[in-house]
């Protein structure tokens, strides 16, 4: 499988799934440590993976009318160690759609993600 097809089918699809089943261990496990992420008046650089689990299981609640999700996958740039993705979420119930730049890094056989910043939609 390329390295295109793995972000979109593999990646992104089982990311969405945790975050549609609100599984903040499951979500965690698709982040680096490692990682940054970049919220506007707040920077969180992740050092522990139980600190992603907690910041989304905090989370969580904002998204609990969500009953599904489409994730258009736009890959901007990518080299063999990292991938950046620009990905926008719309979804299904009572919350925002968003827009994220995801940069991925391989880790062993698998990409996580290193750096998430969220980005203007339109």
């Amino acid at each position: 499988m390329d390295e295109n097809s793995e972000v979109h089918t593999t990646f992104f699809d089982t990311y969405s799934r945790a975050l549609l089943n609100r599984d903040a261990a499951a979500i965690a496990d698709h982040y680096a440590v490692p990682a940054q992420i970049e919220f506007p008046d707040q920077r969180i650089t992740v050092t522990d993976a139980k600190q992603t689990e907690e910041f989304f299981a905090g989370a969580i609640g904002q998204y609990a009318d969500v009953t599904d999700a489409d994730a258009a996958i736009e890959v901007v740039a990518r080299t063999r160690h990292s991938i950046w993705a620009d990905v926008t979420w719309r979804y299904h119930g009572a919350a925002p759609d968003e827009r994220n730049m995801y940069q991925l890094v391989r880790i062993g056989e698998r990409w996580k993600i290193a750096v998430l910043t969220p980005l203007r939609l339109g």
